[in-house]
């Protein structure tokens, strides 16, 4: 049965170990070879999202099924800086900043019930709005969010010198 819960310390490792997982998933899938999994990736990036989670509002959900843990989502409800008023309206917007779910237990529901929940979350907290940055060639991710009802609003180009 699957549940959803808050980050608590006693998950990190998990935390590590999906965030790895979905790194190496990346690096497997870059056309362009400009991602790695550094050797201190496992031990730090964890720390580095949960400290900006913790920063700008945000939380972290765990996917457990029995008692282990499949799946993540992070998100944050970072400030406007006063120049983003310029050019912007600003509304209030929570960004999804990691969202994996384990290999062995795709396609069973726990994205979709976990970005409900981070939703659910924003909208509680008075977001207008959801961001996610989906890396350009993960075709699975990009094809997932559309199905939730996202649609692209920007596009980042890149070429090689």
């Amino acid at each position: 049965m699957l549940k959803i819960v808050e980050y608590e310390e006693k998950y990190l490792e998990n935390v590590r170990n999906l965030l790895t997982e979905l790194e190496e998933y990346i690096v497997s899938i870059d056309k362009d070879n400009l991602d790695r999994v550094h050797p201190l990736y496992h031990e730090k990036m964890a720390l580095v999202d949960l400290e900006d989670v913790n920063k700008n509002e945000g939380i972290c959900y765990l996917a457990k099924e029995d008692d282990r843990v499949v799946g993540l989502i992070m998100g944050t409800i970072p400030p406007y800086s006063e120049n983003d008023y310029l050019d912007y309206k600003c509304p209030k917007r929570g960004v999804i900043t990691e969202l994996v779910v384990s290999k062995e237990v795709r396609s069973k529901g726990i994205g979709d019930s976990l970005i409900k929940k981070m939703e659910e979350y924003f909208k509680d907290k008075g977001c207008e709005y959801v961001l996610v940055d989906v890396f350009a060639y993960n075709d699975i991710a990009i094809n997932f969010y559309h199905k939730e009802g996202y649609h692209s609003r920007m596009y980042s180009k890149i070429k090689k010198l």
